[in-house]
């Protein structure tokens, strides 16, 4: 008995492209479970190809970049602007609220391998002394980069 595979356009289109990039969201909140002043999720893993949209839930945060990998294209939005970023590099990406970084209001996405960690560290050694408040959640999530 002889079975016959048969592949459609669209299934065949799937296959050889792979799956369709994830879009994730992060929320940018006043109070979420990691405190006061926070992006929620703190700390996300993400794959290339992978969007990234920035809501300002609460009002009066902003974001930008920090440290990122090599080729990658920095970001920032104004206070109370919405951002969407595409992760097409492999790496760590490091982001803050200026207006909040006091209170230590910075996150982390890990695209892939952690390629660029120990510049990351290094600009997470910069940041950490303007901290009031929070003083270990940067480290809590440069934790979780494996």
């Amino acid at each position: 008995m002889k079975k016959y595979f048969f592949l459609t356009a669209l299934s065949y289109a799937f296959i050889t492209q792979g799956a369709q990039a994830a879009t994730h969201e992060i929320k940018m909140l006043n109070n979420g479970k990691d405190g006061i002043m926070v992006f929620e999720p703190g700390y996300l893993k993400a794959n290339k190809g992978d969007t990234i949209k920035f809501v300002p839930t609460d009002p009066a945060h902003d974001v930008s970049s920090v440290s990122i990998p090599t080729g990658a294209k920095p970001f920032q939005a104004a206070v109370g602007k919405s951002i969407t970023v595409k992760v097409n590099e492999e790496g760590v990406y490091l982001y803050e609220c200026k207006a909040h970084l006091p209170m230590a209001m910075v996150g982390i996405i890990q695209v892939g391998a952690p390629k660029n960690l120990s510049e990351v560290k290094k600009s997470a050694q910069s940041l950490s002394p303007q901290f009031v408040m929070h003083k270990d959640r940067l480290d809590k999530y440069l934790a979780q980069v494996k």
